[in-house]
């Protein structure tokens, strides 16, 4: 499920792709979709400031990513597939919810929270990596998720607040790295009991490929989840 197309106003592409590439190797099929709704607002990445009187589309920014495979959220339902995965970026806190602003008071959009729903109702798994573990935690009660550390730590861990922001959506955080280490599936964390499995990803300032590794980790433990 993608939020859009960039980092700071819709889908991390480094993510979707990471995701994409593991669910391939892993054999599995996939479909994306994303909401049929306007951006909170768009973002100039060269800048990193707001692009003013410039609207976009999240479902048609998300089918960039999708090489225009891409179909409505409102489409996606538990019957055909077996788990579904969030890529982060801030999409996920702007688009998908309004995390970003209301922080702990956030709403998730309709649809997103729907899904979410009907795939835990089912007992089928559910990824997410970087910020998107906030959707779990503010509609799935108790879940346990990962963002990385709850402390700055010098700047390794940016956006350390967030772990706290889990326990006020009534999630419970659990620490954990961003790379893969040598125990197998060792830093992602799985939720047996309600099949949600995390990664930090960009939570951390760390090298591209061991975020890559981090997410294969968090993808395998989804695939193996669904028992296929």
């Amino acid at each position: 499920v993608l939020s859009g197309c960039g980092v700071y106003d819709g889908t991390e592409i480094h993510e979707a792709s990471a995701i994409l590439v593991h669910l391939s190797r892993g054999g599995a099929e996939v479909q994306m979709y994303a909401p049929d709704v306007p951006q909170m607002h768009v973002i100039d990445h060269s800048k990193g400031q707001p692009a003013e009187a410039e609207s976009r589309n999240v479902l048609v920014e998300s089918a960039r990513i999708a090489r225009g495979k891409i179909a409505s959220l409102a489409k996606l339902t538990t019957a055909d597939h077996d788990a579904v995965i969030f890529p982060g970026g801030f999409g996920a806190a702007k688009n998908l919810s309004t995390f970003a602003v209301d922080g702990k008071d956030c709403k998730v959009n309709r649809e997103v929270e729907r899904v979410l729903k009907d795939f835990h109702k089912a007992g089928k798994p559910i990824g997410l990596c970087c910020i998107s573990p906030v959707l779990a935690a503010k509609v799935l009660s108790g879940a346990e998720v990962t963002v990385g550390h709850e402390e700055e730590e010098g700047g390794k861990w940016p956006y350390a607040g967030t772990a706290g922001a889990i326990k006020e959506l009534g999630g419970k955080h659990c620490v954990k790295e961003a790379v893969f280490s040598l125990t197998p599936f060792h830093e992602a964390h799985v939720d047996a009991k309600n099949k949600v499995v995390t990664t930090p990803a960009f939570m951390c300032e760390t090298e591209l490929h061991k975020i890559f590794d981090g997410i294969g980790a968090m993808v395998k433990n989804v695939l193996k989840l669904t028992g296929k």
